[in-house]
């Protein structure tokens, strides 16, 4: 069988077969679970159906409802665009809601897109152990299944706290109207399903890559569990990735991430979401989304690397706050990695130099379409978790090692404190650095109880000093600016519309 990354599949219409290229695609009508699921084969398409939404929501929504609704990261506000509210409401906190619903756009697609996995594995677990064929590649199905539920299950809880619990398909329209389960509910079923994933998954070397693997199931159980507080359990499943000797840290900082061809599933990647420069819809362009506006060719050049930019207009997103920038330590590395600047001669501002995301932005050969995976868990971060943790716990001595092993790669003394409230502010301020720009800001600022005393300090910022947030001289934030900074979003108005029970 030739290696297989992760190919597009959509349900019911097309397939594509495991000794494939992963780049064809066979298509096929009339097909249904019954006619279907019949074969090995049909269930390792399957599983490649059920990562395909994940390309989407990191291309797409990701970044904005889990990093530009922090401190992180704002939007490049271009009034000779217009405004863009729906991002603009998710960055400025003023994301409408009545009655528990919202209407925002982004939320709703990113709910449902989350149920698309959920309905894909549900289609997977329900009718896998009707067929027979290997066991360890049945297990490795199953797993993937599990624990790409489990992961579709973990954003949902953490963006909306309670959300329908479905666990078997969906064959008929009554049966999609679910009451909401609650939090607790939703998180034994997440638990329940790394769980299974961590023993059904292979180890990394073992695993064809972009697949999950054990190690991956295991940092999504240990997340889980840092949410949750349960310090010793999420020790015991991060020294497991950690001694598996699976995984290690780039010696570069810049190298943890993946360019447009090469340097993908590297050492350092637990799981990464997988994407292909070119034609056939598996590209991503998520670095075009977050540049600033409005840049010309000849300032997009540089950045990009391709011989055809074109002007970008409208309004850019995920602009480096000046509080992230501040956040970093005199001497870290990761910050000239992570953050460049742009001069934009068309900008109404008097200073025309912005800063970007420069850790994603690798050159490419085709304008607005990239190849460049996103990592969703890198080993740093199993460290970092480990580090905090046993800080919890009180074993200061012991988070130092796993602390001091992202701090030296970065450039920076090791840390000493002992002092348990010490290191957390260090702990938090290396995640922080170290993990900027990942989608992880938001969850970290709730998980910790300090989102709502941030966010409100962060906005107070914006309201009195708007130039020093990219906007122009003169232009003032809304007046709905940071009206509404809650812990959740509002569940989808469309799918209210939906069921009696939202």
């Amino acid at each position: 069988m030739k290696k297989i990354i992760i190919t597009t599949f959509l349900v019911a219409v097309a397939f594509t077969s495991c000794k494939e290229d992963f780049l064809t695609v066979i298509p096929e009508t009339n097909l249904s679970s019954a006619t279907f699921f019949k074969k090995e084969a049909d269930f390792q398409q399957a599983v490649n159906a059920a990562y395909v939404p994940l390309r989407a929501i990191v291309n797409d929504r990701a970044y904005l409802l889990g990093e530009m609704h922090s401190d992180n990261t704002y939007y490049y506000r271009n009034i000779l665009f217009g405004a863009t509210e729906q991002q603009e409401d998710i960055a400025d906190f003023a994301v409408p809601t009545a009655n528990g619903v919202t209407s925002n756009t982004h939320v709703l697609n990113q709910y449902r897109l989350d149920f698309q996995i959920i309905a894909r594995t549900n289609q997977i677990l329900a009718l896998i152990d009707d067929v027979e064929f290997g066991a360890d590649s049945k297990n490795n199905l199953k797993g993937q299944a599990h624990f790409l539920r489990a992961y579709a299950y973990f954003e949902l809880v953490r963006y909306f706290g309670k959300v329908p619990l479905h666990l078997v398909p969906v064959t008929v329209r009554q049966e999609a109207a679910l009451p909401l389960a609650t939090t607790d509910e939703l998180y034994a079923q997440i638990i329940k399903d790394a769980t299974a994933a961590t023993t059904f998954l292979p180890l990394k070397s073992k695993q064809e890559a972009g697949r999950a693997t054990s190690g991956a199931a295991k940092t999504l159980l240990a997340n889980v569990y840092m949410v949750q507080k349960k310090w010793a359990e999420a020790e015991t499943l991060l020294k497991d990735v950690v001694n598996s000797g699976e995984y290690a840290l780039m010696p570069d900082y810049n190298d943890a991430f993946s360019t447009n061809t090469g340097n993908k599933n590297n050492k350092e990647s637990v799981f990464e979401v997988q994407f292909l420069e070119g034609s056939a819809g598996l590209n991503g362009s998520f670095i075009y989304n977050f540049l600033p506006r409005p840049m010309s060719p000849d300032e997009l050049r540089p950045i990009a690397g391709t011989s055809n930019p074109q002007p970008l207009t409208g309004e850019g997103n995920n602009a480096p706050t000046p509080d992230v920038i501040a956040a970093y330590e005199t001497g870290d590395k990761r910050k000239d990695i992570s953050i460049g600047y742009v001069t934009l001669s068309g900008s109404l501002r008097a200073n025309k130099t912005f800063p970007y995301i420069k850790k994603f932005a690798k050159t490419h050969s085709l304008h607005g379409n990239t190849g460049t995976n996103w990592p969703i868990y890198r080993y740093s971060e199993v460290l970092l978790f480990l580090a905090e943790a046993l800080m919890e716990q009180n074993k200061a001595a012991d988070a130092l090692v796993y602390l001091n092993q992202v701090r030296s790669r970065a450039g920076l003394p090791a840390a000493t404190a002992t002092a348990q409230t010490q290191l957390r502010e260090i702990v938090y301020r290396d995640r922080r650095s170290e993990l900027a720009f990942e989608n992880k800001r938001w969850f970290d600022l709730v998980r910790t109880g300090r989102a709502i005393e941030t966010i409100t300090a962060y906005g107070n910022r914006i309201k009195a000093n708007p130039v020093d947030y990219y906007y122009p001289e003169g232009a003032t934030a809304r007046g709905n600016a940071f009206t509404n900074i809650s812990l959740l979003y509002g569940l989808p108005a469309d799918e209210a519309a939906l069921s009696p029970h939202f």
